[in-house]
């Protein structure tokens, strides 16, 4: 069967339905392209057309962007290039039919989808709250290359443009027929027959919205350099330089919009951007998180319908959101106090009530949410439950105790999954009665907004809880990794070197903000210690004990933790920490008082590509361990973990993909120096060096 499917109504509309075989959602492959180059041939030489509407024959999706696999198959610049100019003239002809051309925009419409729709002369979009357009190539480490860059502009104007290429924001149907990217938003329902009815219109749409005067003044030649220039500082400030597609976009829109010269430099920085070491990274975690989220085939009475959410503090109520949210399943918060169900509910509740203000939610839709939540103080209807989610505090004895209340009034075959951070799955299912459906299901925090989720089975797991929890992690909109169930698992473990490499640098005399400052310019989304105060210090404080009870020595913190909480430095629940919360301009400034609680005396001799390195270094060999040991399966799920989970610097792909782009000699020997300065911590031990050699030929 064909990817495109050309009719026509009685009234000589034309009809393309894209709806790409054997595929969850329609992307612009090879074949889609040489299918729309034929129906294109047609159309060209029929003259009784009045009138064309493409549309998706795919649920919640029009067109999810380019095939990105074509762009691994290109070895040079010039092909991948060529690629993007086969796009630009594809669209180009479809621009210039002699009638109108409507795009009836259902689901997502991003990158090449909305270069697609740009070059029709109107965009339907349906009020789908599936529906959103966007240009993400950025996130690959790509410029739009088949006109993006040219009609955006054209559309919308040049500021407003660069602030979607450059982040790869999406926006909603509403937002996007305010700012102009879309023309009019209808029903879902009757978005087809409202785009035949537009399709019959003149070719020239009348637009009758005006931009604003400041809009027009900043897209006026007089302020293009300016604009421009105020976009690379912005954009810099947040990108550290470490990504050349910033650059090329903005080489690209210096150029007079929509001339050739403006084509064909976007397809020149499309080939050069393609075969960058960072989009070749990017571009790899995307195809590793996409297989991450592949559902497990089940049987339909496996499905997860009902689920309760033990525990009423943020973490509760993150999970239950994207509970009712995302996997759009009833689900009710249970806790020991009213006030804690009133908290958990309250915080879902306050995050729709935005979304509803910001029309991201018509009444409908926030009103089907709000119906999936409840509450309660017992286990009374625990026995329709299909999934309990634990996230009560980290007590060994207190989560057991749920295991056993659960098993009392639950059905069989309900799966208890613990949100737990640092207590083995195995202990916790140690006095189950039906061990078979206990399995770690590890949210980061903030819940609803973490990517990653790590599933952690124990030896007796049976498959299917494993795989129901899977699929049920990314109906959530999770990137779910399996780990094994040891102390720390994946994500933790790794960090608690870093983390400590960082307190030994503080210990020595650097300064907080120093030290933060250079794992950030690095590539981190925070610092060490900004991180620890928003886990709380007084939770990394009981999770270091059991990493180095059960992983040794090396895991043993320096002594920070001790003075900080004596001196009742939790981080940002009480207002103090490595940084103060009073106001916003304290929170950008170290709390100078740590010093004096940890006895430092600043003595700042390291530069800040040391400090970075060193606790990378520390990261990084402590991955090369788990992949080592088994803890996660592979090195796809070990950057996938540590990209998604602790925020480790895209650019660079993940601790692995990082010795690859690198090379072993760049780690073994940076390491060899740091064990000479500072001890055995960086001494790396033959099987992982080994390792590191293995990863790096691949």
């Amino acid at each position: 069967m064909a990817d495109l499917t050309l009719v026509r109504t009685a009234e000589d509309i034309a009809q393309i339905c894209i709806a790409v075989e054997h595929e969850s959602v329609n992307t612009l492959s090879e074949q889609t392209i040489t299918e729309m180059t034929a129906i294109l041939d047609q159309l060209e030489q029929d003259k009784q057309i009045k009138g064309l509407v493409i549309y998706s024959g795919k649920k919640d999706c029009f067109v999810a962007g380019a095939d990105v696999k074509m762009l691994d198959a290109c070895d040079t610049a010039e092909q991948a290039s060529t690629l993007a100019a086969t796009g630009q003239t594809l669209f180009a002809r479809l621009s210039k039919l002699p009638y109108r051309v409507v795009a009836a925009i259902d689901g997502s419409c991003l990158g090449g989808g909305l270069e697609l729709a740009l070059a029709c002369d109107y965009r339907l979009v349906s009020d789908n709250t599936k529906t959103r357009l966007g240009l993400p190539e950025v996130q690959l480490g790509l410029l739009p290359g088949s006109g993006g860059t040219q009609r955006l502009v054209k559309q919308i104007g040049l500021s407003q443009s660069l602030g979607l290429i450059l982040t790869g924001k999406q926006l909603h149907a509403k937002a996007a027929v305010k700012l102009g990217l879309a023309d009019d938003m209808v029903a879902q329902d009757v978005l087809l027959s409202t785009a035949l009815t537009m399709a019959s219109e003149p070719k020239k749409v009348s637009r009758r919205r005006a931009k604003p005067m400041a809009t027009r003044l900043m897209d006026s030649f007089v302020f293009k350099s300016l604009v421009l220039k105020q976009a690379k500082k912005r954009a810099l400030s947040q990108s550290k330089g470490h990504y050349p597609a910033i650059d090329a976009i903005l080489t690209v829109l210096k150029q007079r919009n929509m001339s050739k010269a403006g084509f064909k430099l976007e397809a020149d920085q499309f080939g050069q951007l393609v075969m960058t070491s960072q989009s070749k990274s990017l571009r790899r975690l995307f195809f590793a998180s996409t297989a991450a989220k592949k559902k497990r085939k089940l049987s339909e009475y496996s499905q997860i319908s009902q689920v309760w959410a033990l525990g009423g503090g943020l973490m509760g109520g993150g999970i239950a959101y994207t509970c009712v949210n995302q996997a759009k399943v009833a689900t009710r918060i249970k806790d020991i106090n009213p006030q804690g169900v009133a908290n958990a509910l309250a915080y879902g509740h306050q995050i729709l009530a935005q979304k509803r203000r910001r029309g991201h939610l018509n009444r409908v839709a926030y009103d089907q949410i709000i119906n999936r939540y409840s509450g309660s103080l017992d286990y009374q209807g625990l026995n329709k439950a299909d999934l309990v989610i634990e996230a009560v505090f980290e007590d060994l004895k207190l989560k057991q105790q749920m295991v056993a209340d659960v098993e009392q009034y639950a059905k069989p075959d309900t799966i208890f999954a613990s949100n737990t951070s640092s207590i083995p799955i195995a202990a916790i299912a140690e006095n189950a009665q039906r061990p078979e459906n206990i399995i770690g299901l590890h949210y980061f925090s903030p819940a609803e907004k973490m990517p990653l989720v790590e599933v952690i089975p124990h030896a007796l797991t049976s498959e299917q809880t494993l795989n129901r929890t899977l699929n049920f992690a990314i109906s959530q909109g999770k990137t779910p990794i399996v780990v094994k169930d040891e102390a720390g698992f994946y994500v933790n473990r790794i960090l608690a070197p870093y983390i400590n490499e960082a307190a030994r640098i503080l210990l020595a005399g650097e300064q907080v903000v120093k030290i933060d400052t250079a794992l950030t310019d690095f590539g981190f989304p925070v610092g060490p210690f900004r991180l620890l105060d928003e886990v709380g210090l007084d939770v990394a404080a009981k999770i270091a004990p059991i990493l180095t009870q059960q992983l040794g020595k090396r895991f043993t913190p320096p002594d920070v933790f001790p003075h900080l909480l004596n001196d009742q430095r939790l981080g940002k629940k009480s207002n103090k920490g490595f940084y103060r919360f009073d106001d916003k301009k304290s929170r950008q400034l170290g709390d100078d008082r740590v010093y004096d609680v940890l006895d430092i005396r600043l003595n700042a001799s390291l530069s800040s590509d040391d400090i970075a390195w060193r606790c990378v270094l520390q990261m990084v060999l402590e991955a090369c361990r788990c992949l080592h040991q088994g803890v996660v399966a592979s090195d796809e799920d070990a950057d996938v973990g540590a990209v998604f989970g602790i925020g480790f610097p895209p650019y660079l792909g993940g601790p692995m993909n990082m010795i690859r782009q690198l090379g072993a000699g760049a780690i073994l020997d940076k390491c060899e120096i740091f064990a000479k300065l500072y001890g055995e911590r960086f001494v790396v031990e033959r099987d992982i060096a080994n390792l590191i050699n293995e990863i790096a030929k691949n």
